[in-house]
């Protein structure tokens, strides 16, 4: 029998679990016992590993052998191979089509040693419910070095890290923290938002799932730089896992003193509950997701309207962050502003991370430095496209970012640069299609989901995303006509201008980046009948 212990590290993150990673971890529970390996392996269940194409995935330590597409019935060969001089089970391993053969370690598989995982830096690798491995890890060591600082010092740190909000807007953090320090009042606020609505984006939702901890002890350090001694997690209720394991992890800092009354030895105190939104959309947008917290409908406040840093929860100062924006805050804390602006761009510091996902070999989470080329993202981490077909468009920043052609591989993914071809980064979503999407289609599904999803308020975003979509619905059902195209671009930028928030402002980007970038296929459908991509049954 071997004599060092091996950890065998199952994927519990949603993706995995739907593919039947819970049944597989029972069954490798029972197997370890039945083959008499328990003195020699343990089992740790982990949070998402990130390659969701490749699920359920199972990862052995310390060699990091890397198992795929795992199921109940290849367990006894998986323990079988942990005896002495016992061969791999070849057939789970990953094969890189590239240089014809098998890949034993996950840090050598393509999709992982091109990434740069420092928000993602524990999912797949901790117990996500296991308090004591989130401190082997390095867990908490940022909160007792910031509790030894004064609160304007860690704000001058996180305000030259560069880091940016990772939420859609990518305000800089260190300036709201700044500007809700300096408001008036003993009472303050923390709120970390976990609404990810976007479709295919699932980012927040794996950081929760895997690593609930970082996000936690993130709040807690803004929670000192600003003066506020309570905090609220926003997480929609159609996530139970990440919604039941941040419950975990808030129990468990209680316990061991880095939640409540005078944290860790300190005079500081604040603690942090959860609160499950009802799934709208909208309440994204801070001042409505502060309305949601309230009891009340969650519909952005109308214009003017002060900052939630000045009147913000309850009418309190309030910072309002994403979940990966207060992962960060660890990092930064530990190892320095200087060490964390040292990665990306000019203006856009740090990593920044995507729900690959459509048409690419390799759909999942991954993580890359800012600045990281669309082709390296696509082709390099995602595999390129399968089939042999050719690449076409790709959308970023969810149902309200714009699609962004071939030409455009070469541009760097940071704020500036995809917000200057007509798209954004907005939470993260990154959407691959192939020669075979129809692009007015394609305008007209992203289109359809936010105009469902505006709360109404106003009437540029109630009804102008409405008039779109009718626009786009007649001219792919072969009914379009001369003038909608000139209409579709008026009613999009006069939306963008005048509509209440975020939302209704960048709800027109799919449509009008399709314009731009692909209008032949809006003319084709409208004075050709036809659909150059064959999908549209009324324009073939």
């Amino acid at each position: 029998m071997p004599e060092k212990l091996r950890t065998i590290l199952v994927c519990q993150g949603t993706g995995c679990i739907s593919g039947g990673a819970g049944q597989l971890q029972e069954a490798l529970s029972a197997e370890l016992t039945l083959q008499k390996l328990n003195a020699v392996a343990e089992i740790k269940h982990t949070g998402c590993h990130g390659f969701c194409q490749r699920g359920p995935l199972v990862v052995i330590e310390p060699e990091g052998i890397f198992y795929t597409k795992v199921t109940q019935n290849d367990v006894p060969d998986i323990l079988h191979s942990l005896r002495p001089g016992a061969p791999l089970v070849e057939r789970l391993l990953y094969y890189d089509t590239v240089i014809n053969q098998p890949i034993k370690s996950f840090h050598d598989v393509p999709f992982y040693y091109k990434q740069q995982r420092l928000v993602l830096r524990n999912c797949g690798v901790i117990n996500p419910e296991n308090i004591d491995d989130y401190l082997d890890a390095g867990g908490y060591k940022a909160l007792r070095k910031a509790l030894a600082m004064k609160p304007e010092e860690i704000i001058k740190e996180v305000k030259d890290s560069g880091l940016r909000g990772l939420g859609g807007a990518g305000f800089p953090t260190g300036r709201k923290w700044e500007a809700a320090s300096q408001s008036p009042g003993n009472v303050k606020y923390i709120i970390c938002n976990g609404d990810e609505g976007d479709p295919g984006a699932f980012q927040d939702r794996s950081v929760l799932e895997g690593d609930p901890h970082s996000v936690i002890e993130g709040m807690i350090i803004a929670g000192y730089a600003i003066g506020a001694h309570h905090g609220y997690a926003y997480v929609r209720n159609e996530y139970p896992f990440a919604v039941h394991r941040l419950g975990v992890a808030i129990e468990q800092a209680r316990q061991r003193g880095y939640l409540g009354k005078n944290i860790l030895g300190s005079k500081f105190n604040f603690d942090v509950e959860i609160f499950q939104g009802a799934g709208a959309f909208v309440c994204g947008e801070s001042t409505a997701l502060v309305l949601s917290i309230e009891g009340k409908r969650g519909m952005p406040r109308s214009l003017p309207r002060p900052r939630t840093t000045e009147v913000g929860l309850w009418g309190k100062p309030t910072v309002l962050n994403n979940v990966k924006t207060y992962a960060n805050i660890p990092l930064i804390i530990n190892n320095g502003a200087a060490w964390f602006a040292s990665r990306g761009t000019e203006k856009s510091k740090g990593t920044a991370i995507f729900s690959l996902t459509g048409k690419v070999v390799n759909s999942g989470l991954i993580e890359v430095v800012m600045g990281t080329r669309l082709r390296e993202i696509i082709f390099d981490i995602g595999g390129g496209i399968p089939g042999g077909r050719a690449f076409k468009a790709v959308q970023t920043g969810g149902p309200s970012g714009g699609c962004l052609p071939a030409e455009m591989l070469n541009m760097p993914v940071d704020f500036d640069s995809l917000t200057s071809a007509g798209s954004m980064m907005g939470s993260g979503g990154m959407v691959v299609m192939d020669q075979d999407t129809c692009m007015v289609d394609i305008a007209r599904y992203f289109l359809d989901f936010t105009q469902r999803e505006s709360c109404g308020q106003c009437i540029p975003c109630r009804i102008g995303t409405k008039q779109m979509f009718d626009i786009l619905d007649s001219i792919i059902k072969g009914r379009g006509k001369p003038g909608d195209i000139d209409l579709l671009l008026e009613l999009g930028h006069s939306i963008k201008e005048s509509s209440l928030c975020a939302l209704g402002q960048s709800a027109p980007n799919p449509v009008l980046s399709t314009i731009r970038y692909f209008r032949d296929e809006y003319e084709a459908h409208i004075f050709e009948g036809h659909c150059p991509a064959g999908v549209c049954t009324h324009c073939l």
